[in-house]
Parts: C-alpha cells; structure tokens; sequence
C-alpha cells in the first residue's frame, strides 16, 4: 500500500515498543529543564517559507521576551539569541531546539501515558497533524495550507502533551491559539479542551495582523482542521473533491444524462495537504486529472504516495500523454511539475486548433488566501526566486502575484468561451483574482464564476444536511477501520431505502464510495475515514460505532469529528455560506452558536478559529472531537450532540429560503420531539418591484 502507514501488530511492537517507556517520559516531562542538543536543520522536508519581516526593533524584543516566558531565567541568556536568530532567519520562533527526537505519528491510544482516555485520543490526534507523512511543514508545526498550524512553537506541543498526560475526566484544558492557558477544574460532560486560534477584535483581522501577531507569538492561524487536531490528511477533502467533480460532471451536456466523466479532463492546481486530493479524486470519479505544482519536494511526495499516477515537466509530453488518455478513456492522474499560469496559457492557444481535445473541468486550489507568503507563486518565477522576492521585495513580489492572476483569468476566460465548465473551489481564487483587477466580474459587480458550494455542494449537500463526517480508530488496526467501513455501508444501505427522492442520490454516492474506500488507499498517518452524511446518517454510524465498541468487536475506542467545512460550523462568505442569499452570509453566529451548542451536549473537544480557506479575517469556522468508549454516556452525547451540529446550520439555511433547507427542517419537524424551527414567509417579487 503506497504512502500508506500500516504496520502489523508484531511489526508495530518490534519497531517502537523498545522505546515506549523513554517516549511516555519524554511526554510526561513536558518543556525539559535541561536544555536539549539542537537537532539538525532537516533539508529533506518542507519548510515554511521565511515570513516577512514586519516587527519594528521593540516588537521584535517583545517576541523574543513573550517567547522566552516558557523558560526559566536560567537559560533566557542563550535562548534569546537563538531565538533572535530564528525570527531574523524565519521570520518567526518555532523554538527547533525543543522539536522531540522521537517519531511523530499517530500511536495506539494505550501508548500514551494518561490518566483519562479521552486525553491520550487528543494526543493521538495532534501527533497525526504532525506526522511528517501527513502534514506540510511539519518541523514549523504547520499541518497544511502554508499557514495552518497546531501551535506556535515547540514549547506550546511540549507542555500540551503534559497537560493532557495529566489531565483527569474532571478536568478542562483552555487554548488560546496554540498557548495551553492551562487545566481548569470542569465537569466530566464538559469538553476536555477547549481551542480558539486567532479570535481578533476585527478591526485588527487583516492579514498583515496576522502576520505581525503570530510573529510577535500571541495568535495562530490554525486553518480548519489543523489548530482542532483533527486532521486526517489528504483523505479529508478527497471525497468532499470526488463529490464535487461527479456532480460537477453531471453539469456538462458531453457527459451525457448518467454524468460519466470517462475521458474527460479536469485541470487545476495544488498538491498540497488540501489539494493534493485533487488527482486522487479525479480517478475515483472516473475523469482524466491534471493537476500543477510548482514544488518539487510536494510533487515528489504526491508520486511516490500514489497520488498521483504520472509527472510531467514538459507541456508538449503532457499533452501527448493527455490525448491518449482521453482516446482510451483512461482514469488517471497527471502532476504537471510548473506553473499553472503556463499550462492554461498551453490549452488556450491550443482552443480551435484541432492540436488538442477540450477541457470539460477546470478549477484551481492554490493557497490564495495566503497569496503572498507562499500561497501562490507567479509565473515567470522559479519556486525558489519566488521564496527569495517574497521576503526581499514583497511590493514586486504581489505586483507579479496579481500579474499572474490576470494572465491565468485570461487563459481561462478563453477555455470556458469554448465551453469548458469552470467553478472556484473555496480558496479565494475569485476573490483574490478580483482585487487583482482580472476580468473576472459581471456587470453587476459579482463574479463570472459560481464558486462550487452555489452551484454544487450548497444545494446538493450542505441543504439537505451532507457534510464531511470522519472518524478515526485509535487501535492504530487497519482491521478496524474495515470493519467500520463495513458497518457504516450497511446503516447507509438501510437509511436508503427509506430516503425521501430528494437525498438518494447522496446517498448512493456515499454508499459507492465507503464501499470503493479500501480499495482506493486513502490511508495516510492514522486509521481514519469520511465521507458525507446528514444528522440521520451522522448519529445511526456513530451509535453502530459504540455499540461495536461496547461489544470488542472493534479494539478500541473510535474518534468522532468532520471537517469544519460543512452544514453548520463555518460561516465563510465566499465558500461555506456562499449560497445565503439574504444578506447574512457575512454573519457569523451559525459558527459561534455551533461550538457553544456542541460544548454542553457531551463533546469532547470544541474548537472556533478565525481564518481557513479563504483567509484570515474573511471566516469563522467551528468544529469538535467525540471519543466513542463505548459507553451509554457516548450514546446518548452523540444523539445530542450530532443533532445540534447538523440542524443549527439546518435552520440558518432555511430562514434564508433554501429550498432544500426548508425541505430538511420540515422533514425533521415531524420526526422530533421538543424541536422548533422558525421557518420564513415567502414574498411575491412582483409586491416588492411595485415599490421602487
């Protein structure tokens, strides 16, 4: 299985148990008060690229001193210089010095040193977002999207693994951004961590005040699912991506009534942690996957995992390669190795020349809500003159970002003249492309371009109640997660059968796909699975999980979560909510009410971030963490709980006068006891135009 990390039990014992008493000391000791030798600079992984340098003189003595309140005085002499060094060098302080010597993955929830099991699965989970297989710049604590990071600095993970060592059932421990405020006295039906990243008064939520208080060590950027710990690699958004192309090819007239994307070609950017599920989704939905990356390292990673099938350097190899999967209809995926500037620009020339089949499919995931510090990196530049002029000229290096976003508007504006479908996938791509003055805008001031959640996921998904569900078997086992594979088809297939028309098709896309995922290798870091269901779903799955728990027919306990980008736990203008059409997508209690709401109905983490996908300052998203131990307790917290996470979106969704909303809510009104929904009247447009 390529990529994928999975030991047998014998080998899992041979390889790490000779060190497991040193590694539950080494967690239990937390920030040493030895100073450890500095580990080597490893050039073999990613790195965060250098962040501007935007502290003045005093700033920088504050992030130096702020840094140095982890430490006792007794080493503040050496470790100021070092860290000066390393926010002169880095831009920031992730304290190397402190980065553990033992291997970061996800153990097996009973090699963790813990007095309460909920705890050690915490542990579990933030060792995955760290897992150099999983994350993206794992020695800068960064788990994917150039900026999304469990913590800060070394110190943060170092006294968080202690805390949560310790941590009793009675007990709570506060985040904020990254920093373990500490273990607060709580109740055992209270969350056992409590995590916020980046809450700013907003007028201080612009990206430069990210950039200047992250480096100053008092906030984060914590993404969706990397400062919530419950990242589970690419797997995560795969079939969020799977889901999205099948309904996307359902759109184009040449895919014929059943939606059949064989040889047809999808084209977009990023292989990253996020969109680095672009080729694999491809191939599971049956289309030709092209996809471009500017760096190697990323590339190189995406191939030998087996992501992606093929790389390319040369544009004209390529488009030979793409021609013959297109005749014989082939399911694969392509890594362009360049600029995605220059593979648009190679198709549009090409459009009516009759040198090449069309496009059906086009998007683009490349980091733009981080465009100037790695998101994004224009064309005409080499990888690494980019990571040079962002940090030495950072005026020239956003002129010839927002040069490259008009040229890749051009040559795209083109494709779809010609008839490609094209939709933007949530990553600021419109936005950032339309503060770069690209023609990119109707006349009415919105964009050409329907990002994916108005034309696909919103109505079809996230309306009806679907989202991203995941799960993780804290065994380590791969024979659980089949056999919660197994368990989860069979409570779909009855679900099935007595599903209203309105969500069969849901349905059955789920069903295909938690029956395809064995087969797929989508394992990478810790035994985990999604896929999308609604609260029926949702709750049916994780009773039949603690129930298998209770029985051992699974060996231990099994990790609830999703990915914040779903019904009701993130607002996001251009991309969760980008089909609120009543003026409240700019709102964001849904995301607040979510976490408040799922913090007293039993789960067992909570987390609110500000940033994700689209930027900092342009979202708020929520998302939580549910232990199942099998217990009666978690069967009646996950009944409560997962009701509440779903139907709070539910109901914002319907008072905008979603139809599939109010479908859902009506549809639930019937069915459920002591619940209320304040559903809207409707208004006659004709009433409303004889007023003005």
């Amino acid at each position: 299985m390529i990529g994928c990390r999975v030991l047998p039990i014998f080998a899992y014992n041979y390889l790490y148990r000779m060190d497991s008493k040193a590694f539950k000391k080494a967690i239990q000791q937390g920030i040493p008060d030895t100073l450890p030798e500095m580990p080597a600079y490893d050039k073999n992984i990613n790195h965060a690229p250098k962040r501007k340098d935007i502290l003045s003189k005093e700033e920088k003595k504050l992030a130096i001193r702020n840094a140095l309140r982890y430490f006792p005085a007794k080493h503040h002499a050496k470790l100021a210089k070092e860290f000066a060094d390393e926010l002169k060098t880095y831009g920031r302080i992730y304290m190397y010095r402190f980065r553990p010597q033992y291997k970061m993955f996800a153990r097996p929830i009973n090699e963790y040193p813990h007095r309460s099991q909920k705890a050690a699965a915490i542990m579990l989970m933030i060792q995955n977002n760290l897992d150099e297989a999983v994350a993206q710049h794992p020695h800068e604590l960064i788990t994917y999207g150039g900026n999304g990071a469990v913590f800060q600095n070394w110190a943060q993970y170092l006294l968080v693994m202690k805390y949560l060592s310790e941590m009793t059932d009675e007990q709570t421990l506060v985040m904020y951004s990254g920093h373990p405020l500490g273990l607060f006295p709580s109740s055992k039906n209270a969350p056992r961590v409590v995590v916020t990243n980046g809450m700013m008064i907003p007028n201080y939520s612009k990206p430069d005040d990210w950039e200047k208080f992250n480096a100053l060590g008092v906030t984060q950027y914590g993404q969706m699912t990397a400062g919530s710990y419950m990242y589970i690699g690419s797997q995560g958004i795969v079939h969020g991506t799977t889901i999205t192309l099948l309904n996307a090819g359902r759109k184009i007239k040449s895919a014929g009534a059943s939606g059949s994307l064989a040889g047809k070609i999808f084209i977009s950017s990023g292989l990253g942690g996020m969109s680095g599920a672009q080729p694999k989704a491809a191939v599971i939905a049956g289309a030709i996957g092209v996809i471009a990356e500017v760096n190697p390292k990323v590339v190189e990673k995406r191939h030998k995992q087996g992501w992606v099938n093929e790389v390319y350097t040369d544009l004209d190899k390529l488009i030979i390669r793409i021609k013959k999967a297109v005749k014989n209809k082939e399911a694969t995926s392509l890594a362009y190795q360049g600029n995605i500037v220059d593979l648009w620009e190679k198709f549009a020339k090409l459009v009516g020349t009759g040198h090449v089949v069309s496009l059906q499919l086009g998007s683009d995931q490349t980091s733009l809500h981080n465009p100037f510090a790695g998101g994004y990196y224009p064309v005409g530049l080499s990888f690494e003159e980019s990571n040079k002029l962002m940090v030495s000229n950072p005026n020239e290096f956003k002129k010839k970002v927002y040069e490259s976003l008009k040229r890749q508007v051009n040559a795209i504006r083109k494709l779809t003249d010609s008839g490609m479908y094209f939709f933007d996938y949530g990553n600021a791509f419109l936005l950032e492309a339309g503060r770069a003055g690209a023609n990119i805008f109707k006349k009415d001031g919105s964009f050409i371009y329907a990002s994916y959640v108005e034309d696909i996921m919103g109505p079809i998904c996230f309306d009806y109640g679907f989202g991203p569900f995941r799960w993780v078997c804290t065994s380590g086992n791969p024979k659980d997660l089949q056999l919660t594979d197994i368990i989860a088809a069979k409570v779909l297939e009855v679900l099935y059968a007595k599903a209203p028309h309105e969500i069969k098709q849901q349905l059955r896309d789920n069903i295909h796909w938690i029956k395809e995922a064995q087969k797929n290798k989508l394992v990478v870091g810790s035994q985990a699975r999604i896929l999308y269901a609604d609260a029926d779903g949702r709750i049916a799955i994780a009773k039949a999980f603690n129930k298998a728990v209770r029985e051992k027919r699974l060996s231990a306990p099994i990790v609830l979560g999703r990915d914040h980008h779903d019904v009701s736990g993130t607002d996001s203008p251009y991309r969760e909510t980008a089909n609120i059409y009543d003026g409240s997508r700019y709102t964001a209690d849904m995301a607040i009410q979510n976490v408040i709401g799922d913090s007293f109905r039993g789960a067992t983490w909570v987390s609110i971030h500000n940033g994700g996908g689209v930027g900092w300052g342009e979202v708020m998203n929520g998302g939580f963490g549910m232990v199942l131990d099998g217990s009666a307790d978690a069967d009646k917290n996950l009944e409560a709980m997962l009701f509440w996470d779903v139907n709070n979106g539910i109901a914002r969704r319907a008072w905008a006068r979603n139809d599939g909303a109010i479908f859902t809510a009506k549809r639930e009104l019937k069915r459920s006891r002591n619940l209320q929904i304040t559903l809207p009247n409707t208004v006659e447009d004709k009433l409303l135009n004889n007023l003005f």
